[in-house]
């Protein structure tokens, strides 16, 4: 029998407004194994990015990662879209107590910016971020 040691985490998963993405209620994980976020996204079009943010209690909502149709990872996480796109998941490589927050998966349609840089718009505070 293994002992395990460390901490369990419990991340909720939340909803923003008509989004068209569907989320289980929490994950559990330790701080010994990745932690697999799942999101389902039966209705994304050709050119909405799939983002991820998190809610830290008491703070404001945190821009983690998005991706289009590929692969992403970054210094905090990584996105692994699935072909078809109906799907994605949010992989936290280590996760501590620091990480409980509520975690968001957003679609976001793209648009050109009068630099003509490709954005999105952030569903907080109307700022943008970049797109891939």
């Amino acid at each position: 029998m293994r002992l395990v040691t460390g901490i369990t985490l419990l991340l909720a998963l939340g909803v923003l407004g008509d989004s068209k993405t569907t989320q289980p209620n929490s994950v559990e994980g330790t701080e010994e194994e990745p932690v697999h976020l799942p999101c389902n996204h039966s209705t994304i079009s050709g050119s909405e990015y799939v983002y991820w943010y998190r809610q830290i209690p008491r703070q404001g909502p945190e821009y983690l990662i998005h991706g289009l149709n590929n692969n992403v990872t970054n210094r905090m996480a990584s996105l692994s879209i699935a072909k078809d796109r109906k799907s994605s998941t949010l992989v936290l490589p280590q996760v501590t107590l620091r990480d409980t927050a509520v975690y968001y998966c957003i679609l976001r349609d793209t648009h050109w910016d009068r630099r003509g840089c490709t954005c999105a718009v952030c569903p907080w505070r109307g700022r943008e971020a970049p797109a891939v």
